[in-house]
């Protein structure tokens, strides 16, 4: 359905400061255009994290109020871990707060020296975490990522014959994983095909 409205009901209300562009620029200014360092008062549209900075639902909020906060055995937990084994078929399920807190736990398994991750641009936390555990974190974009001017609808895939380059020079037993990242934020939010997802599968399986 098309709609020049939003098609929800607001559950929540909270103003916002108002800037002018020259408030905007000496903000931008004094953070030295990193936004990490731009005070959220002075943000009026919040565009660097797509991580939930909008209102929650109504079945969000009622969700607050039902939650069991039992410090063990929480039927909250039960249905999480319930509803996580049936989505991927893992039996064993460990929550934590935020996503760079599950990449932390990830490279200290997979990650150390000598070891490359491959990704078609790796999310700054995903980067940070790998290096932290002294592996190689590699971006592999296709050549159209760094092309601005090209209309190439899907700049976000990964380079399939890069990717086949680095298996046959540094060997699979240095390779834990391959990594996509959806949408490719460090390369612009550009989206990544399904094609392209189903060719870094065979490949990876292929040379596993």
């Amino acid at each position: 359905m098309k709609t020049i409205i939003e098609p929800f009901r607001i559950k929540s209300v909270e103003p916002i400061r108002m800037t002018t562009p020259e408030e905007r620029e000496a903000a931008l200014t004094k953070a030295g255009f990193n936004l990490f360092k731009v005070p959220a008062r002075d943000v009026l549209i919040d565009l660097l994290t797509d991580s939930g900075t909008g209102a929650m639902s109504s079945e969000q909020w009622a969700g607050i109020m039902r939650g069991d906060e039992s410090y063990a055995g929480a039927r909250s937990f039960e249905r999480f871990e319930s509803t996580l084994q049936e989505i991927t078929g893992f039996d064993h399920i460990l929550p934590t707060h935020q996503g760079r807190a599950s990449e932390r736990l990830l490279f200290e398994v997979i990650g150390g020296p000598g070891m490359v991750v491959p990704n078609n641009a790796h999310f700054d936390t995903t980067r940070a975490n790998a290096e932290h555990s002294g592996c190689e974190a590699l971006d592999l974009p296709i050549p159209e990522a760094k092309d601005p001017a090209s209309r190439y609808p899907f700049k976000g895939d990964l380079d399939i014959q890069a990717l086949e380059a680095l298996i046959e020079r540094v060997g699979v037993e240095r390779i834990p994983a391959v990594m996509i990242t959806i949408t490719n934020n460090s390369g612009g939010g550009q989206p990544v095909s399904l094609g392209n997802m189903r060719a870094k599968s065979a490949t990876a399986t292929a040379c596993a």
